[in-house]
C-alpha cells in the first residue's frame, strides 16, 4: 500500500501535535505539584484580601530585612497565626505582645500588620514579622497580601498590649469554635482582663438604607452569642472565613469585621473565660496620646463607613453617628437623570442624611408659609409619601408643595425673588427656579437638596399654573380638593394636604397608586416589591 505525500504530511502533523500536547501537559503537572507543595497543610482562602483604601504591601523581619512567615509542611505544625492589626506608631506595645505569645508558644507565627511602614520602626523578636499593606513597585503582588503569608487554619486577632499567660487558652478557643461545626457561629472571642470589659451586641446592617443599628444582646452562663462586640477582646476566626471577607483587615478592625460578618449572617460567641491579661491598660501614657488615638480612630471609622456605604450608625446607648452630607457639604448624589437618582441603580434608597435634610427643609419652609399666611398643600409624590408612609417616600429626592399664587406677596422670602436668590439667616437658599415659573428652597448654598413650591391659581373652578413639566402627575385639578385643606401627619409634623387625598392621588397618578408603590421611572429602574 503506497502512502501519498498528503497522507504522510497529515500523519506528521498529528504526531507533532501529540508531542506538543504531551510536553504542555507535563509542564502543567509540574506547576500544579509546585503549587501543592507551597500550599501543603493550609486552607487557602478563595477570595483575595484588600486593605482599607486598597493598599497592599510587603513583609519585613525583625531586622528590617524582607521575610516570609514559615509555611507549615506537616499536620503537626501550628494551627494558629497570631495577628495584631490595631496599634499606633507613636506609642505601642507590639514587641511586648509578640514576646508574650512567643515566650509561651514559640511555634506560633506572629504577624503585625500595618497600612504603611511604622515610624519609629517596630522592634520585634525573632519569630515575629511585620506585614506592610501599602504597595511597593519593586515587589510582586503576593508580597503585600496577607492571605499569602498566613498558612495556618485559624487566625487569632489580638489587640495591642495584650499578653498570653495561659498557653492552653488558645486551644480552648479552637475547641469552642470547632464545637460549633458548620453553624452560624464563625468567630469565638475571649475578653481582655475582665468579662465586663466587653459588650456583646446585635448588629443589623441595612445597606439599602445606608444604616447600621447596634443594640445590646443578652448574656448566658455558657457565653453570649451575638453579631458584634464592643470593647477589649481577642477573637479567633478560621483563616478561610477571614479572607473570604471583602475587606479582611480594614480599620477599625472590629467595626470592619463585624459589619461584614453580620451581612453574611455569621455570629460571634463571647466566652466568659479565659480572660487574656494586659499590663498596658490604659494603652496610652498621656492625655495627648489618647487624644491623638481617638482622633485617628474617628477618622478611620469615617473612612471605613464611607467605603462601606454606611451613612448612619445607631449606637446601643441610643446615640447616632452620621457619615453623610450636611449643610456644609454637597448632597450625596449628583444631578438626577430620567427621574432616577444614581443610588437606585445600586439597589439603595435615599441616604438617611439626605432624608434628614429634606425633612428639616420642609419643616422650615412650612413654618414660614404658615406664619406668612400662604396657603399650601402637599403635592405629587410628597403627598403620596404622606399617605403611604406619613413621611417622605424612602427613595424620593425632593419635596413638592403647592401654593396659591395670590398668596405669594404675603411672604417676604418669596415676593422679591424676581431679582435673584436670597440666603436667609439660617442658611437656606430661596430662589426662583431656572427650570420654570416656580420657587425652590435649598438646604444650603453647598447642599442643593430642596423643596419646590408650585404656584397654582384657580380658573373656572380648576387649579392651573403657568409652568408644566413632563411628569404625568403634573396636571390640572378641581379646586374643591383644596376646600378645605386638611391636616395630616408628615415627617414628624402636621402639614396640610388636599381633602379626599385618595381621589386626588389617583387623578394625578392613576388608579391603585397608593397600594402599588413603584420607582418614578420603571422603564429605567423597577422596584422589586418582593424585597419591601
Amino acid at each position: 500500500m503506497r502512502i501519498s505525500f498528503c497522507q504522510g504530511l497529515l500523519t506528521g502533523a498529528i504526531i507533532l501535535n501529540l508531542l506538543i500536547l504531551y510536553y504542555v501537559s507535563r509542564a502543567q503537572q509540574q506547576m500544579m505539584e509546585k503549587r501543592k507543595e507551597l500550599g501543603r497543610g493550609t486552607r487557602r482562602a478563595s477570595l483575595p484580601a484588600s486593605g482599607l483604601g486598597g493598599g497592599l504591601g510587603g513583609l519585613i523581619g525583625p531586622g528590617g530585612e524582607p521575610g516570609v512567615v514559615g509555611v507549615e509542611g506537616h499536620s503537626r505544625g501550628p494551627r494558629v497565626t497570631v495577628l495584631l492589626r490595631e496599634f499606633e506608631n507613636f506609642e505601642n506595645y507590639v514587641g511586648d505582645v509578640a514576646n508574650s505569645f512567643l515566650r509561651q508558644r514559640p511555634e506560633l507565627p506572629f504577624l503585625a500588620v500595618a497600612d504603611t511602614c511604622p515610624y519609629p520602626p517596630l522592634v520585634l523578636p525573632d519569630g515575629a514579622r511585620l506585614l506592610v499593606l501599602s504597595p511597593s513597585p519593586d515587589q510582586p503582588p503576593q508580597a503585600h497580601r496577607p492571605e499569602f503569608h498566613i498558612q495556618t487554619e485559624f487566625v487569632l486577632l489580638v489587640p495591642d498590649g495584650v499578653e498570653l499567660e495561659q498557653p492552653r487558652a488558645i486551644e480552648r478557643l479552637i475547641k469552642e469554635l470547632e464545637g460549633e461545626g458548620g453553624g452560624p457561629v464563625r468567630l469565638v472571642a475571649a475578653p481582655v482582663l475582665v468579662r465586663s470589659a466587653v459588650q456583646c451586641l446585635h448588629l443589623r446592617v441595612n445597606l439599602r438604607e445606608w444604616t447600621a443599628t447596634y443594640s445590646p444582646a443578652a448574656s448566658g452562663s455558657s457565653g453570649s452569642v451575638c453579631t458584634a462586640l464592643q470593647g477589649d477582646a481577642v477573637v479567633l476566626i478560621r483563616t478561610e472565613d477571614l479572607f473570604n471577607l471583602s475587606v479582611p483587615l480594614g480599620r477599625p478592625l472590629f467595626s470592619s469585621l463585624f459589619v461584614q460578618t453580620a451581612l453574611r449572617g455569621w455570629k460571634v460567641k463571647l466566652l466568659e473565660s479565659p480572660c487574656f491579661s494586659a499590663n498596658h491598660r490604659p494603652l496610652f501614657s498621656s492625655a495627648h496620646n489618647q487624644w491623638k488615638a481617638d482622633t485617628r480612630l474617628k477618622e478611620a471609622t469615617g473612612k471605613l463607613m464611607r467605603s462601606f456605604g454606611l451613612k448612619r450608625l445607631l449606637l446601643p446607648e441610643g446615640k447616632e453617628q452620621w457619615y453623610g452630607c450636611s449643610k456644609e457639604t454637597p448632597r450625596c448624589f449628583g444631578t438626577v437623570q430620567d427621574d432616577t437618582p444614581d443610588y437606585l441603580y445600586l439597589d439603595r434608597w435615599t441616604p438617611p442624611c439626605c432624608l434628614r435634610a429634606l425633612r428639616e427643609t420642609t419643616k422650615y419652609v412650612i413654618n414660614i408659609l404658615e406664619s406668612s399666611g400662604v396657603r399650601y398643600w402637599l403635592e405629587g409624590g410628597t403627598l403620596l409619601g404622606a399617605v403611604r408612609h406619613q413621611d417622605i417616600i424612602p427613595w424620593d429626592y425632593d419635596v413638592d408643595l403647592g401654593i396659591y399664587l395670590e398668596d405669594v406677596p404675603n411672604c417676604d422670602h418669596l415676593k422679591n425673588l424676581d431679582s435673584g436668590s436670597l440666603v436667609d439667616a439660617n442658611g437656606y437658599v430661596w430662589e426662583r427656579a431656572v427650570e420654570g415659573d416656580f420657587y425652590r428652597v435649598q438646604y444650603s448654598e453647598a447642599n442643593h437638596l430642596h423643596v419646590d413650591l408650585w404656584p397654582f391659581y384657580p380658573r373656572n373652578g380648576i387649579m392651573t399654573k403657568d409652568t408644566w413639566t413632563e411628569h404625568k402627575q403634573d396636571v390640572e385639578f378641581p379646586e374643591h380638593f383644596l376646600q378645605p385643606l386638611v391636616p395630616m401627619p408628615f415627617a414628624g409634623i402636621s402639614a396640610y394636604g388636599p381633602n379626599n387625598h385618595h381621589a386626588f392621588l389617583e387623578l394625578k397618578f392613576g388608579e391603585g397608586v397608593i397600594e402599588n408603590p413603584q420607582y418614578p421611572n420603571p422603564a429605567k429602574k423597577r422596584l422589586d416589591r418582593s424585597k419591601l
